[in-house]
């Protein structure tokens, strides 16, 4: 067991079940917290630069599945302390399993998870259109149970949960990304058990 998280078994299973069957794109989102002294700053470098290729997603092992980052960030605030976040959009669950099990990515996760204190990943699927890039600034909630109401107005993009790949035991069914313009005042509802809300300051953002 990864010191980093718990991974869900169950969830597992039934990822490789499906990955036997009708499969189809599924989006991975990993929250990051970072262990204290760990330089979370963007350093400067452009949308694609060195920080996002080797500590958010292994990019060419990426495409040789298939698979793209769709976006990286790092957190301006959270109730739960969280550093980065990151989405990888997988044409499958094949495709993410096969990646997991090659020995490049599992060499390029082990030299990451010397930075990692803990992670989660969540398998979600889109509930409509995907996200569109603006450049803003974007607030993301993660929630158990019915959907929470909208804290700002405008447009919003919400997946559903389809599991828990790794996290710390509790289960999420809804994830939301509402853009932010710099400047607006966010009433964040507290975190709970069963909700968590982060403002990201994205990096790179190119969903497909």
């Amino acid at each position: 067991m990864p010191r980093y998280g718990l991974i869900d078994a169950d969830y597992v299973t039934r990822l490789r079940q499906a990955a036997d069957r009708a499969d189809g794109p599924i989006y991975m989102l990993g929250l990051t917290r970072l262990l204290p002294g760990t330089d979370t700053s963007p350093r400067g470098l452009p949308a694609v630069g060195r920080d996002v290729v080797t500590d958010y997603a292994p990019i060419p092992l990426l495409a040789s599945v298939g698979a793209a980052l769709c976006l990286a960030a790092s957190v301006v605030a959270s109730s739960p302390g969280w550093d980065r976040v990151g989405v990888i959009g997988y044409p499958s669950r094949r495709s993410f399993l096969e990646l997991s099990y090659q020995h490049e990515f599992r060499t390029w996760h082990a030299r990451k998870e010397e930075a990692m204190e803990h992670t989660t990943v969540l398998a979600t699927l889109p509930t409509g259109p995907l996200p569109v890039a603006d450049g803003q600034r974007l607030l993301l909630e993660v929630w158990n149970g019915p959907e929470p109401a909208p804290l700002v107005p405008g447009p919003a993009t919400a997946f559903d949960v389809e599991g828990t790949v790794i996290g710390d035991g509790r289960q999420w069914s809804g994830v939301r990304y509402t853009p932010i313009e710099l400047g607006t005042a966010l009433p964040l509802t507290p975190a709970s058990f069963s909700y968590q809300a982060l403002l990201l300051e994205p990096m790179l953002e190119r969903w497909r």
